[in-house]
């Protein structure tokens, strides 16, 4: 259903699950192990999978808390996409890679829920892509000291909104890990 012609496969997004960005997420052991699992088998599927990293004055490339977690291992086939903005398609090569295996649907996975997942499944829904973001695959970090919800809250937010997004020839849809199979998409 995807907008872009000629775009019949999906890509696993795995989105900044750095040490410094997960390191206190709630429920960041059973994230990351629903992320390992869906790596798994997407590897399994030949399903492309697409690594984001994100570097600021907080992420500092080649330091601790920019570095990837260890319980999860890209292999020298999978492109790693490095960006600076929320959005994973700003100023990357993301499209470009996207386009070469041909995905138009895309499954999210990663951190944070309130920034750089939101804006990367909005970014690539006004982009032509079919998005399911993974309901128990993404976290984020308390913010709650400036104001914001709760980070729980702020999950179960995201999966809520995202579940009824629509645009014109796309789909927005929230799948727990449980119930994605790459076999069949």
């Amino acid at each position: 259903m995807t907008t872009l012609p000629d775009r019949p496969n999906t890509a696993l997004l795995v989105v900044d699950v750095q040490n410094g960005v997960v390191d206190e997420a709630p429920r960041r052991d059973e994230v990351v192990a629903n992320i390992t699992a869906l790596v798994d088998r997407a590897r399994r599927a030949e399903v492309a999978i697409i690594w984001i990293q994100h570097s600021s004055e907080d992420l500092v490339e080649h330091s601790d808390p920019w570095h990837y977690v260890p319980e999860l291992t890209r292999t020298d086939t999978e492109p790693l996409v490095h960006k600076r903005y929320g959005d994973s398609f700003e100023d990357t090569e993301l499209e470009g890679l996207l386009a070469a295996v041909g995905a138009g649907h895309l499954v999210v996975t990663g951190a944070e829920s309130d920034a750089c997942v939101r804006s990367t499944i909005h970014g690539a829904f006004v982009r032509g892509y079919d998005v399911t973001l993974v309901a128990d695959a993404h976290t984020t970090g308390d913010k709650t000291r400036w104001g914001a919800p709760k980070p729980e809250d702020v999950i179960a937010h995201t999966n809520l909104y995202w579940q009824f997004q629509q645009a014109p020839g796309r789909t927005a849809a929230v799948r727990p890990a449980e119930e994605l199979d790459f076999m069949s998409t």
